[in-house]
């Protein structure tokens, strides 16, 4: 096994140098410090993390608070994990999965236990039951999502708001007058989860603005729930020509469903999707979709929360501006 005194033999330098680059603790020359990351990589050592811990009073361990739940589109959830782990590595850190479903008593716990530098929650609720705990337990915390209360919390996340706008805003250009949303379960909507509710406001808001009308349901995540949302959407007596479709899960099933119907899409209906590039490319039409960035979320989250271990730092909200990607699959209406 390779030891730090063989990485100081290989770097020409001595066993304290090594560990006070490792550390941190000491400045270091940055010519020595290439030098021992190159012998690192040379030799393939890796550092005890009990003993490292030890010294540094650091894990070098960041916990990610996960939903695993039935109603939220996994695949999506694990774009933004496997993101988080990867800046994580990239910084020379682990990290730890907790399930939303332990609360408060599951961030507790990780404190308590020290097992983790700094916590990132995902799945942030309007009314976030953690917000009190998280402001209590001292960690260094960010979260992904962003509750009505976020003073004194780092926040980052899409800007939802004007992504609902902005989904409103490209269908009235197109001249569509009656469009419709199809959401999260309403299991989502119940929980006052903080990005369905902010989508709703934004995209409600700009469509009256414009003098649109705007249905909006809540859609269970299954084939029998996306078929009774259309059957009671194309059943109206003014059926909508354009849709959003806030729910990754239901895009499969929307479109087999649609072509079943011998609805066409552009023709008959416009279909803009909201979530990340690779789901809206992956199906048999092209979704034009205001884009999700779950790889940049995960990064940045990471990043603030690295920020935040280095030393004091302000608590911000960031939130990234939507951007809306055509595709072809929203176009005028057909008079």
């Amino acid at each position: 096994m390779v030891t730090i005194a063989d990485v100081a033999r290989a770097a020409g330098v001595s066993p304290s140098t090594v560990s006070y680059v490792l550390s941190g603790k000491r400045s270091i020359s940055e010519t020595t410090r290439r030098r021992v990351h190159h012998s690192i990589a040379q030799l393939g050592y890796r550092p005890n993390a009990g003993a490292r811990a030890l010294a540094s009073s650091r894990t070098n361990v960041v916990a990610l608070v996960v939903p695993l739940r039935a109603d939220l589109n996994v695949p999506v959830v694990m774009q933004f994990v496997a993101a988080t782990v990867a800046e994580a590595r990239a910084r020379d850190h682990d990290v730890l999965l907790l399930t939303a479903d332990e609360g408060a008593e599951g961030l507790h716990r990780v404190v308590a236990s020290s097992l983790a530098d700094a916590i990132i929650v995902m799945d942030v609720e309007a009314a976030e039951p953690r917000v009190p705990v998280l402001r209590e337990l001292g960690t260094p915390a960010v979260l992904i999502g962003v509750p009505d209360d976020a003073d004194g919390l780092t926040c980052v996340d899409l800007d939802f708001t004007a992504a609902g706008s902005a989904c409103a805003r490209h269908l009235a250009d197109l001249g569509h007058r009656d469009i419709a949303l199809i959401g999260p379960s309403p299991a989502v909507y119940q929980r006052g989860t903080s990005y369905a509710g902010r989508f709703l406001s934004g995209f409600r808001r700009t469509a009256a603005s414009r003098g649109v009308e705007a249905a909006t349901l809540a859609c269970a995540p299954t084939y029998d729930g996306l078929r009774e949302c259309l059957d009671d959407l194309l059943d109206r007596r003014t059926a909508p020509t354009g849709l959003v479709v806030h729910n990754e899960a239901v895009l499969g099933p929307l479109l087999s469903e649609l072509a079943r119907r011998e609805v066409a899409v552009p023709g008959d209906i416009s279909v803009l999707a909201v979530c990340p590039p690779d789901v809206a490319r992956a199906h048999s039409v092209p979704l034009s979709s205001v884009d999700i960035p779950a790889v940049e979320l995960g990064r940045l989250a990471v990043e603030l929360a690295m920020r935040r271990l280095d030393g004091p730092a302000d608590p911000e909200v960031r939130l990234l501006p939507p951007g809306l990607t055509d595709r072809g699959s929203t176009g005028p209406v057909v008079a």
